[in-house]
């Protein structure tokens, strides 16, 4: 069993609809969902197109896939997710666009996010208390000797290469793919969520996500809303812009990695 923080927006959300629809499977509920016609795809064109995020869901990474540490639980976990989120306040992201990224397509920010930056940043090193150490194979699938040193010391610290200075905020939609498949896809993306994307997107909650299994399709095991459990007032520190406050974890060493990590990022990485 692995575990991973990602976002994804709620399940009647018209951008979760879209996508659903465009991955042929619901993230969270795992059933197949009928495939949209009449943008120039074949259905099974559309499996092979997506079947790498459509294993993943829809989803933007905040903390890669880990298997827990020996010292911690499945029920520590979601505390301290539970508690962490409650004491965020949602905000807007930028309004997303159709981005070819390296070799794939997917949404990204029409400019980036500094709060997504400090969030994601925030959840690396807080939840990294519960994340086990890799191992050798682990790394190695890693392909290490391609990553740049930056990433690769991200990869030994954090257990996955993009994070802190290397993050960017993202939802993959579609594989890897050669350069003539990109008109016709990029076509049929924009039918398909030109039309949800109007708008700036709510981060307005944190997703746990559960791997059964090795290979497993992953899917949505919790849903936890930003905003709810912190009834007290804000101090005047919580008013600056960018500021993410962080509540107890439940989980002794990871309250004071909580506390490291505010301090880092106070000090700019």
């Amino acid at each position: 069993m692995r575990y991973a923080i990602y976002f994804t927006p709620s399940i009647h959300d018209p951008l979760s609809i879209a996508a659903a629809s465009w991955f042929g499977r619901n993230v969270y509920s795992g059933e197949t969902v009928e495939r949209p016609s009449g943008i120039g795809l074949s259905s099974q064109e559309l499996a092979f197109y997506t079947a790498v995020p459509r294993r993943y869901g829809f989803h933007a990474t905040i903390k890669a896939p880990f298997h827990l540490h020996p010292e911690a639980n499945e029920a520590a976990l979601l505390k301290a997710l539970m508690q962490f989120a409650g004491s965020i306040t949602p905000f807007d992201m930028p309004r997303m666009e159709i981005a070819r990224l390296g070799d794939f397509y997917g949404l990204a920010p029409v400019i980036p996010s500094d709060a997504m930056q400090l969030l994601a940043a925030t959840v690396v090193q807080v939840f990294d208390a519960f994340r086990a150490p890799l191992g050798e194979a682990e790394i190695e699938r890693r392909d290490p000797y391609g990553l740049t040193a930056p990433q690769f010391a991200n990869l030994h610290r954090w257990g996955y290469p993009y994070v802190m200075d290397e993050y960017r905020f993202h939802m993959m939609l579609t594989g890897p793919l050669a350069a003539k498949s990109s008109n016709r896809l990029e076509t049929a993306l924009r039918q398909v969520f030109e039309p949800v994307l109007a708008e700036p997107m709510k981060i307005a909650s944190l997703a746990l996500f559960v791997e059964p299994e090795p290979g497993a399709p992953l899917r949505v095991h919790s849903q936890h809303p930003l905003g709810k459990i912190s009834a007290r007032r804000p101090s005047p520190s919580e008013g600056r812009p960018g500021h993410l406050p962080v509540a107890e974890t439940g989980f002794a060493f990871s309250e004071r990695t909580a506390a490291r990590a505010i301090r880092g990022l106070d000090g700019g990485w």
